[in-house]
């Protein structure tokens, strides 16, 4: 498992890492849920506002960390979900199914072994980016 020569640290990154993620699950869970239950599209945009707003504060804070994240499976999986939640809205009767899809893609991605994650597709090997 090669290390990433750039990963960065910083004080807390751990604490805020886990708030970023807990804030964007939040944020799916209230955006998801309003679709589940037909809430009105209109009611759903502050949800929807905020799983943007915090998905991209984690992105961008994993691209600052370590920007190997960029070809990491747990990137490309990233680039994936935001593809069908683009993807949702072209399709609105299966909106709830893709959204699911989002969701375990999301689950199984952030809790495979770490052998999987920092997988780098494109150089053919695990490159950790660091604790954090």
């Amino acid at each position: 498992m090669a290390d990433a020569p750039y990963a960065r640290g910083m004080s807390h990154s751990r604490w805020l890492r886990t708030s970023l993620r807990t804030l964007h699950l939040i944020a799916f869970g209230a955006f998801y849920g309003g679709h589940v239950f037909h809430v009105d599209d209109q009611a759903l945009i502050p949800a929807l506002v905020a799983v943007v707003g915090t998905g991209i504060a984690f992105l961008l804070f994993e691209v600052w960390r370590a920007p190997v994240f960029l070809v990491q499976v747990r990137g490309l999986v990233t680039y994936s979900k935001v593809a069908l939640l683009f993807a949702s809205y072209g399709f609105p009767d299966h909106q709830v199914a893709i959204l699911t899809v989002i969701a375990i893609m999301g689950s199984l991605v952030s809790h495979a072994p770490a052998s999987i994650r920092y997988y780098a597709l494109f150089r053919g090997e695990v490159i950790d980016s660091g604790k954090g």
